[in-house]
């Protein structure tokens, strides 16, 4: 079930958001797509085993491409979690909008790390399922450079320092602090977490650093 006009004006509020708010390409639309795309790859390998997501569709590509137009890096959250309520709420049903905004509150790393998990019952695998898509798409080493050179106005070589470190501490860390719960997540991560190591081993050749 892939509604192209619900995605249509989702990712229209992405980019009106962005410019709004000053959201750099590390968190603009390119990474919504990128969430989006990874979300919908898990949605597709649960499906089979986990019918009842096909009721739940709507909330997961919500959830995914506009998970960071509420970021606190960029704007109040309340404000921009009710931008979203105001923008969507004639586009999904009422209870659609309430678990999307749950989910899109609730799975950043930071707030996990500080709250745990939600419990969201029958909408708990479609919370997973957008939590885990944003964590693949930040395995994404030039995208952990960029944000750090836009947000922190940085030059490239301490960015790159930064992201390294950032990746060292957190990202890498992924599997061992079991962040992934469905079997394509921990099967992809585990390649991305090979690809992203070996792209920061030869910028650091090449840097020296």
């Amino acid at each position: 079930m892939y509604n192209m006009d619900l995605l249509n004006y989702l990712f229209n509020f992405v980019i009106i958001t962005s410019k709004l708010f000053d959201i750099d390409e590390s968190h603009a639309l390119k990474h919504s797509m990128d969430v989006y795309y990874f979300s919908n790859k898990i949605y597709e390998s649960e499906l089979v085993n986990n019918t009842f997501l096909n009721n739940h569709k709507n909330i997961i590509d919500t959830s995914a491409i506009l998970h960071d137009m509420c970021d606190k890096k960029y704007m109040d959250e309340k404000i921009g979690l009710d931008r979203i309520s105001n923008y969507m709420k004639y586009k999904i049903s009422d209870n659609e909008l309430d678990i999307s905004l749950k989910i899109i509150s609730t799975m950043s790393y930071s707030t996990i790390k500080k709250n745990g998990y939600p419990k969201l019952d029958e909408y708990q695998l479609a919370y997973n399922i957008v939590r885990e898509a944003d964590l693949l798409a930040s395995y994404d080493f030039d995208r952990c450079i960029m944000y750090q050179m836009f947000k922190n106005k940085d030059n490239y070589e301490n960015s790159l320092k930064n992201a390294k470190i950032i990746f060292e501490n957190r990202v890498f860390k992924y599997n061992d602090d079991k962040l992934f719960s469905t079997d394509y997540s921990k099967n992809l991560s585990n390649k991305l977490h090979k690809c992203a190591l070996k792209r920061i081993n030869n910028l650091s050749k090449i840097h020296k650093i």
